[in-house]
């Protein structure tokens, strides 16, 4: 077993006290990154942060534990793109003109999401240009910022692809909510594909990693089964708008 895995299985028996249950997978950790107690505060947190205050379109994993982010992000008249469940239907575009008032907790579920958003191809997203900040739930994060995700790599490859469209860089700023459980103070390894991140925020604090390394750009082909390539359409759109076969 991987020290990655150890790891992440260690933090899912702990998580397991305070993770709120979902409403398809309830706690099975291995598919889904739970909401879970205080992610309010750790919300707070990241509203209160100089690059949350004047960014005004962002883009936000679709984790449980970010509701309140998106909720939050729309009553603030902030626009963001957000994934679907594993990109099987790819990316949605959700903006504040799009809820109408009173119905922005509704819209930062993801039914609500896709009831109010539009799907967004990519290059749609590489037109509209950079985001302003990303925020990410995570399984487990260190304090040097090695993320861990449920072991997909969905954040990777999202990750990959807008690195490919020029819409982030090392510069963009990352922060990952998690709970404080969720934090490891041993020091990590990431792998090749592994996102490192600026920030992490809890119920408890707000820790920015001062001295990160280098993110990873592009995707990986070679790395990916066909099977994923053909099951996620913004892998197969990338790969058309780079002119290789589908």
């Amino acid at each position: 077993m991987t020290k990655t895995k150890i790891v992440r299985e260690k933090i899912w028996s702990k998580l397991d006290a305070v993770a709120l249950p979902d409403s398809r997978f309830h706690k099975n950790f291995a598919e889904v990154i739970p909401d879970f107690i205080g992610s309010d505060k750790a919300t707070d947190r990241i509203v209160e942060q100089p690059f949350f205050q004047t960014g005004s379109y962002a883009f936000i994993t679709p984790d449980n534990c970010l509701v309140d982010l998106r909720r939050r992000m729309l009553e603030a008249g902030k626009s963001m793109v957000v994934s679907t469940y594993g990109i099987y239907r790819g990316f949605w575009l959700l903006e504040p003109e799009m809820v109408p008032k009173g119905q922005e907790l509704f819209a930062a579920w993801l039914d609500g999401l896709e009831h109010f958003g539009r799907p967004i191809t990519l290059a749609e997203i590489a037109e509209r240009g950079r985001f302003d900040f990303l925020v990410t739930g995570a399984s487990a994060v260190s304090m040097d910022g090695v993320r861990f995700g449920k072991g997909h790599g969905f954040f990777d490859m999202e990750w990959g692809m807008f690195t490919e469209l020029g819409i982030v860089d090392d510069k963009s700023p990352v922060t990952a909510i998690v709970h404080d459980i969720q934090v490891v103070e041993d020091k990590l390894f990431p792998s090749p594909t592994d996102i490192l991140v600026d920030h992490i925020a809890t119920p408890e604090r707000f820790h920015t990693i001062e001295h990160r390394g280098t993110r990873p750009r592009g995707i990986h082909w070679d790395l990916l089964e066909p099977e994923q390539i053909a099951q996620t359409p913004p892998l197969q759109e990338l790969r058309q708008m780079r002119g290789l076969k589908t």
